[in-house]
């Protein structure tokens, strides 16, 4: 119960000075100081990470550091996506951190829930790890075919459009009324958007940890942490969107492996956390360097 407790308090406290900074900076932030508070949660990440190897043992700190891995991965994507919602919806820049922090607020919510339910639910039919270990494979394959094209969150913000009353008053409201009726404005059809692709990556984020480990505590931890540096990330993928190029094939590998070691773990048991880790971050990585590597040969720089 201590450590849940320290656990919450030490979120609730980052949480908030998350929020106050980037409201001293009126929702907006700097290429370097993006960069730089991306670097600073990270970090903050890991030093919670030897936090849980001096309290929960070795085991537990390598788990924790493979889910942080995996939850970070995806949010980048979850971030990308964000930012495209946003986009196609033309929201000012000024007005996109306060949906930003909806979307935060929505997506540690929802994990909690899909994690306890998760959890409990591999703890007590341990057959369902056939069907998560299913729905990562299905998802990382849909990731490979659209790796390079964005036709999936187009056609949701086309769904949003068609189907609800959507004016285009950017006051900053998320509904205002005109002529007698409630209508949303582009702020409201961008937030249900958001609370759409949070559900969407809540589906596929957490069974991806619950494969690596059903400990709730860590499975929470690692989210929580992931989802911490979301705002400065935001800004670092709208800046470096492009050099992203290998960000979804990476993903996608990612996704596939780890339902592939979910599927296989009632045959011939767990994989041992290191080599979890060292494949993990070697997808990771294998993504970054080939990126990078494209975008010297696109720009001729680095």
């Amino acid at each position: 119960m201590t450590d849940w407790l320290i656990l919450i308090g030490i979120v609730a406290v980052l949480f908030f000075l998350d929020l106050v900074v980037m409201r001293s900076r009126g929702g907006v932030m700097s290429t370097r100081g993006a960069m730089v508070a991306t670097v600073f949660w990270i970090g903050i990440a890991f030093v919670f990470g030897g936090f849980v190897f001096l309290n929960l043992g070795a085991e537990a700190g390598k788990t924790y550091i493979s889910g942080y891995l995996i939850e970070k991965s995806l949010s980048l994507d979850n971030v990308f996506v964000f930012l495209l919602v946003m986009s196609a919806f033309t929201i000012p820049i000024e007005q996109q951190h306060r949906l930003l922090t909806f979307g935060i607020i929505g997506a540690l919510a929802l994990r909690a829930v899909f994690i306890v339910v998760g959890a409990a639910a591999l703890s007590a039919f341990g057959w369902i790890s056939i069907p998560f270990a299913a729905i990562l494979i299905w998802t990382g394959v849909k990731l490979w075919q659209h790796r390079h094209d964005h036709d999936e969150e187009t056609k949701l913000v086309e769904k949003i459009y068609d189907r609800l009353p959507i004016t285009q008053n950017h006051s900053g409201k998320l509904w205002v009324k005109e002529n007698g009726k409630k209508l949303l404005t582009p702020a409201g059809g961008a937030l249900i958007g958001i609370i759409l692709v949070d559900v969407l990556f809540a589906v596929d984020s957490v069974p991806a940890i619950l494969a690596v480990t059903t400990d709730v505590y860590i499975v929470w931890a690692a989210n929580a942490f992931a989802l911490l540096g979301l705002r400065p990330l935001f800004f670092v993928v709208a800046i470096l969107v492009e050099r992203f190029y290998y960000l979804k094939t990476a993903l996608a590998f990612l996704l596939i492996f780890i339902g592939i070691k979910l599927g296989l773990q009632e045959v011939v048991g767990k994989l041992d956390p290191l080599i979890s880790l060292a494949v993990i971050a070697s997808i990771l990585l294998t993504g970054m360097v080939a990126s990078l590597i494209h975008e010297k040969k696109k720009t001729g720089h680095w």
